[in-house]
């Protein structure tokens, strides 16, 4: 599926999204025309799914990150439409995630400080429908986060 210079080409991407098409190129020692038919072709496989812009939402003044996992009351039907519909709503929900097991999703949740957090839980969290049980787990750090794939 991919050759060598996909994966150059992806590699060069990844280590700077930013990067103009000829630079992406003199990087992966290819031709600017090159890497523009392979990039387009990578796009529209599906494989370059889109460039983003990566926001700091520390920079911006949230300093608490919670990991709220969640168990659904699953005599309800509708449990996981519903709670996900009423998820996405909450601003402060960076990341809704499912899972099989015993957790059946997680919320990634960030506030400004232990206070807003605590406005947050009760009043759009502690809301949300169909919640049978919740843990939170705070993050410390992070230790890794790596957004590069191993291409």
């Amino acid at each position: 599926m991919l050759d060598d210079t996909d994966r150059r080409l992806l590699r060069q991407l990844l280590a700077d999204p930013a990067a103009a098409t000829g630079e992406i190129a003199e990087r992966a020692g290819v031709t600017p025309a090159t890497a523009w038919r392979r990039l387009e072709r990578l796009a529209e496989q599906g494989i370059i799914r889109a460039q983003e812009a990566v926001i700091d939402w520390r920079a911006l003044g949230y300093e608490v990150e919670v990991s709220l996992r969640f168990s659904l009351d699953k005599t309800e039907p509708r449990a996981f439409d519903d709670f996900i519909a009423a998820a996405r709503g909450v601003p402060e929900v960076i990341a809704i995630e499912t899972f099989l097991g015993r957790v059946d999703l997680r919320l990634n949740v960030i506030a400004r400080d232990m206070r807003h957090y605590q406005e947050i839980y009760r009043s759009r969290i502690l809301t949300l429908p169909h919640i049978a049980d919740i843990e939170a787990l705070m993050l410390i750090s992070t230790i890794k986060d790596a957004e590069a794939l191993p291409i």
